[in-house]
């Protein structure tokens, strides 16, 4: 496990939103390992029926990790 998937279980301890996020996905298991695109990810949650805020933190979690 790489890239977002691995620095998002980093943030499970974060009391924010994007610790909610982490958490969630830590307790999926059908949490994409990849491939390594924000599309992957979204489209997971959009199947999933998340709401927007779940999509919106997603992006704000997106744009963290690819910060670095």
């Amino acid at each position: 496990m790489n890239g977002f998937t691995e620095w998002l279980g980093k943030n499970v301890q974060a009391r924010n939103a994007v610790g909610d996020l982490a958490r969630d996905a830590a307790a999926d298991p059908d949490w994409p390992a990849g491939p390594d695109e924000l599309e992957t990810f979204t489209e997971h949650l959009e199947d999933a029926g998340a709401s927007q805020a779940a999509l919106d933190t997603l992006h704000q979690a997106w744009e963290l990790y690819r910060r670095g």
